[in-house]
């Protein structure tokens, strides 16, 4: 859908802390304009390197993309600086790079004294682009606890319901991936 240039400004001040604040409240506050997904999107496009449009953000770097593939598309993650991560459905955090604190030390690093987590019961994993370094996403998560899958969109339905118009990739169940995915690569390095 075709957005005019004045809304994708508009967007672009929202998103970058340069609408003015009353302007910003009557936003927030007021009736949604039924374009305004479509000029995120648009101001986001603007933004990137690569060509594959941007079906949905998911974070300030990540999106999920219409990658180009044989007859058709498939919607894969996708970080502002190109590095591709996986299908969507795949949960992008296995293939990021993982700083994880576990230490006093470590946590000291950026909690004041005797505010951190207690070592063993809690780790911080801070989860970086492997393309870019961008901090992707920190989570706080008991020891030894899986990483957590923030979202999996069900963009098909988004699409059809929300937005009145098809996906522009292929047809695919919605679920989550992540476990065949390992499964799949640990047997593979077996």
């Amino acid at each position: 859908m075709a957005v005019s240039p004045e809304k994708i400004q508009r967007m672009a001040d929202m998103l970058d802390g340069r609408m003015p604040v009353k302007e910003l409240f009557r936003v927030v506050v007021g009736e949604k304009d039924p374009e305004a997904f479509d000029a995120l999107v648009a101001c986001l496009q603007q933004r990137v390197p690569w060509p594959e449009k941007i079906l949905l953000p998911l974070s300030d770097h990540l999106s999920i993309v219409a990658k180009p593939c044989e007859g058709g598309a498939k919607a894969i993650v996708k970080c502002t600086c190109g590095q591709e991560f996986e299908d969507y459905r795949v949960n992008w955090k296995v293939k990021a790079k993982v700083f994880v604190r576990e230490t006093a030390e470590q946590f000291r690093e950026i909690y004041p004294p005797y505010m951190h987590p207690e070592p063993g019961w809690q780790v911080l994993r801070e989860y970086y682009c492997p393309g870019c370094l961008a901090l992707l996403e920190v989570e706080a998560v008991p020891a030894g606890y899986p990483p957590v899958f923030d979202s999996l969109p069900d963009i098909q339905t988004f699409y059809r319901e929300w937005l009145g118009r098809p996906l522009p990739v292929d047809p695919h169940p919605y679920e989550d991936r992540t476990a065949a995915y390992i499964r799949q690569h640990l047997m593979a390095q077996a």
